[in-house]
């Protein structure tokens, strides 16, 4: 009889990037090794801060079966300006609205609560509670502290947030076993809590970019050297220091910029970018079109803040550095994927006042071919090592199986 597993959590397919793909993935590979798979989750809304066109004039209880999973869905409010307390609305609405499908379960064997949102790990708690179920929380982003660190939640903030870091602390305390993405999380993890940890970092199918039939996108079709920055267009990047970066870069001739994405802060950029004639934007493309659009690059841009120490690491560098292309990243330096680039000689990673060091960088590997092939090649025997999709996912499978079998 097959282990029943329950995965909680706001981002699910058809979202095809960030935390919905995981989490979709994650889902698909239990059921594809014979677990039987059940999913409480939101209606698709990311990166775009909108739901779906498709999903929008669906009922606000939705059920249905996509590649075996079993999927229960709650319409939440999605704001088109999510400010913090508009994102604690959102936050709400997705809560009570999934305790509904919560009586439409049977008893699990192990409740997977997915944070972003703390609250998903709440509605894992009562399933717990209720079927004495085992429960393991997975935290994709500590959804409040980076607010914190920057001083974004003065005053009537504050009490909301104190309120939430309450249920986080109860939560977690709660848990069985608690995992988390990366070694700088892990230990962040630990001054929060005494429960078990577990490393399950994220990961990437690199045998995607391996295709001999892999075709350069549309999108990087010119002879120019193409700088890409492919993601969410979010407060987590620089874009004031992207700018200056365009500064400087257009005395620079046969460069062009790709940017492929969107979020929060993509009009914003739009307006900042529409005078620079060597800079195009595209929204996102499928993530079948991933590897190609990758792969076309010269070289990867992620200009990071600096302000605040990043434990996350993201899951586009996974992408860059599976395509075999060099990357120039910027943010703290003494964040976990600083630590990555020196391991992996895979490209550069510079703190946020150092343009003048990236448009030298840029100068010499848009002459040296030799330069991009071996920073590319290391990118990616580094992430085949270390953030293989099977690799991690039958780890996963292994510790999910001892917590079934543990009294």
């Amino acid at each position: 009889m097959s282990n029943k597993i329950v995965i909680i959590g706001i981002n699910y397919y058809p979202e095809d990037s960030a935390i919905g793909l995981y989490t979709t993935e994650k889902a698909e590979y239990l059921v594809a090794k014979g677990f039987d798979v059940t999913v409480i989750t939101g209606f698709p809304y990311y990166p775009q801060w909108e739901i779906r066109d498709d999903y929008k004039s669906k009922n606000y209880l939705v059920k249905e079966t996509i590649n075996d999973v079993k999927v229960y869905r709650s319409k939440q409010y999605v704001p088109e300006d999510p400010t913090f307390i508009k994102r604690i609305i959102h936050l709400t609405s997705f809560t009570f609205g999934n305790f509904i499908n919560l009586f439409k379960l049977g008893k699990p064997d192990i409740v997977i609560s997915i944070i972003p949102f703390t609250t998903s790990a709440l509605l894992g708690w009562f399933l717990k509670r209720r079927y004495k179920s085992k429960h393991w929380v997975h935290i994709q982003d500590f959804e409040f502290d980076a607010a914190i660190d920057s001083g974004l939640l003065e005053g009537n903030k504050k009490f909301v947030i104190n309120l939430l870091q309450k249920v986080e602390r109860f939560v977690l305390k709660k848990a069985d076993l608690v995992s988390t993405i990366s070694y700088g999380m892990i230990n962040k993890l630990k001054t929060k809590t005494s429960t078990e940890t577990y490393y399950l970092t994220n990961w990437i199918d690199v045998g995607k970019f391996s295709n001999p039939k892999l075709e350069t996108h549309k999108y990087l079709s010119t002879a120019s050297f193409k700088i890409l920055y492919s993601g969410n267009i979010g407060a987590k990047q620089d874009w004031v220091f992207f700018i200056e970066f365009l500064n400087q870069l257009k005395e620079i001739d046969n460069v062009e910029v790709i940017v492929v994405g969107e979020g929060a802060e993509k009009e914003n950029l739009l307006q900042k970018i529409k005078n620079y004639t060597f800079v195009k934007h595209y929204n996102l493309v499928p993530y079948d079109e991933l590897p190609s659009l990758l792969s076309g690059a010269d070289l990867h841009i992620l200009f990071q803040k600096t302000d605040v120490i990043d434990t996350v690491m993201p899951s586009k560098i996974l992408g860059m550095m599976a395509s075999a292309k060099p990357s120039i990243v910027t943010g703290n330096l003494k964040s976990e994927v600083a630590t990555v680039f020196k391991d992996s000689e895979g490209g550069f990673y510079f703190d946020g006042k150092s343009i003048e060091y990236i448009i030298n960088k840029i100068i010499l590997l848009k002459g040296n071919k030799k330069m991009c092939l071996e920073l590319g090649e290391n990118a990616k025997a580094y992430v085949e090592e270390k953030y293989s999709k099977d690799k991690v996912l039958n780890k996963f499978i292994n510790q999910l199986n001892n917590l079934c079998y543990e009294k």
